[in-house]
């Protein structure tokens, strides 16, 4: 368990959690990283923890560098216990460590979540000396959390970017540069849009802070660390942040004896006669939040379900429910469905998606039994006259 030396004098120590699936009910088919970073100078600095079962994974990785008695601060950037549970068993070694967190949410809340500890709470943009290096915190509220806050240290023009710029990937390479772009891209879309696309408001202003500073490496607290393709990720946050895409569209639905999934079918045909660019999700076989980072980039969001026991099917008030929490807003959305005699399930999609602050492009479509020809080519040139 070596620890990877990333600029001189500053390790990655953090953990890789390869069989991690479910992250708050967000697929993570590709594993996890906890990262956490150790800084050596005339003072020592360890910059987050990793999640509380892999504290004896950061303590050995920590030794491999140095004595972890010989601490002097932990830098916890962020509450949530993915960062921050390894603190307790981190603190039985550093005793003599001084805990520096945001004031005043996050000296709250690690008290709430771990009792009392030598705790020093900082503000806006101040500033802490190691030696030849200095920390300077810099608040992102929102991003996720109210505590949240990123590290800079000028000197090394690095980034200690806490869950932004992250993407939920475990690799045994530590740099963007030695995995492919297109992949770690597709995971940092995935956890912008599962995990930070309610706060984009939050994402531009604190871009906005970000890019004032001068960086050469961002080192985020999951996935890997950026050194060649900072502007790329720069750029993409500036886009997912804007919340107001152009084109594109999803098709989501289940289905009970398929009349569902042809309405839906067309649905997709129509769009791609209109040269939209779109995608089919059946949420049989979809899970919700493979969905989400399509919903990101897309202009139009069609959901459509059958009637079951008055309501709809529970797979699509899982997905809608969900995405209301994301509250992706600014889109056009309609719904459709089969039914068989009284058809309530299409209004409560169609009042779902207006919860989620969507413009009602076309009024539900609604089918009884078994959709004819005339009823799927109606249902085609509905969707081909969408504005």
């Amino acid at each position: 368990m070596n620890a990877v030396e990333v600029k001189k004098g500053i390790y990655w120590v953090g953990a890789i959690d390869w069989s991690l699936r479910n992250f708050h009910g967000y697929t993570t088919n590709r594993g996890v990283t906890y990262n956490a970073y150790l800084i050596i100078d005339e003072k020592i600095a360890l910059i987050d923890t990793v999640k509380a079962q892999f504290a004896g994974e950061l303590l050995e990785r920590i030794s491999k560098v140095i004595d972890p008695e010989k601490i002097d601060y932990i830098i916890s950037n962020h509450v949530e216990m993915d960062h921050s549970g390894s603190i307790p068993k981190v603190m039985e070694v550093c005793k003599n460590a001084a805990i520096i967190t945001s004031s005043p949410s996050g000296l709250k809340g690690l008290t709430a979540h771990y009792g009392q500890y030598n705790y020093k709470s900082v503000k806006a943009n101040e500033t802490l000396s190691l030696g030849k290096r200095t920390l300077k915190f810099v608040p992102t509220p929102m991003l996720h959390w109210p505590d949240n806050m990123v590290t800079y240290c000028p000197e090394e023009k690095i980034l200690f970017s806490n869950d932004a710029f992250g993407q939920h990937y475990a690799s045994s390479r530590r740099f963007d540069d030695e995995e492919q772009l297109e992949i770690i891209l597709e995971e940092a879309k995935n956890y912008y849009g599962n995990i930070i696309m309610p706060y984009g408001k939050q994402v531009q202003g604190a871009c906005e802070i970000i890019c004032s500073l001068d960086i050469e490496m961002i080192a985020p607290s999951h996935g890997v660390i950026w050194r060649k393709n900072i502007q790329t990720i720069f750029d993409a946050y500036k886009l997912w942040s804007e919340n107001n895409p152009q084109t594109g569209a999803i098709v989501v639905f289940d289905s009970m004896w398929h009349s569902t999934e042809v309405m839906a079918k067309t649905i997709v045909e129509a769009f791609a006669d209109k040269s939209i660019p779109v995608k089919l999700y059946d949420l049989k076989v979809n899970h919700i939040s493979e969905i989400i980072p399509e919903v990101l980039t897309s202009k139009y969001i069609a959901v459509g379900s059958p009637t079951l026991n008055n309501t709809m099917m529970p797979t699509v008030a899982a997905f809608l429910s969900y995405l209301k929490g994301l509250s992706p807003k600014n889109r056009k959305a309609f719904a459709f469905g089969s039914y068989g005699w009284g058809g309530q399930s299409i209004a409560q999609v169609e009042e779902e998606l207006e919860k989620c602050g969507f413009d009602i492009c076309l009024d539900k479509i609604r089918v009884q039994y078994i959709p004819s020809k005339q009823q799927l080519d109606e249902i085609r040139e509905l969707v081909r006259n969408i504005e």
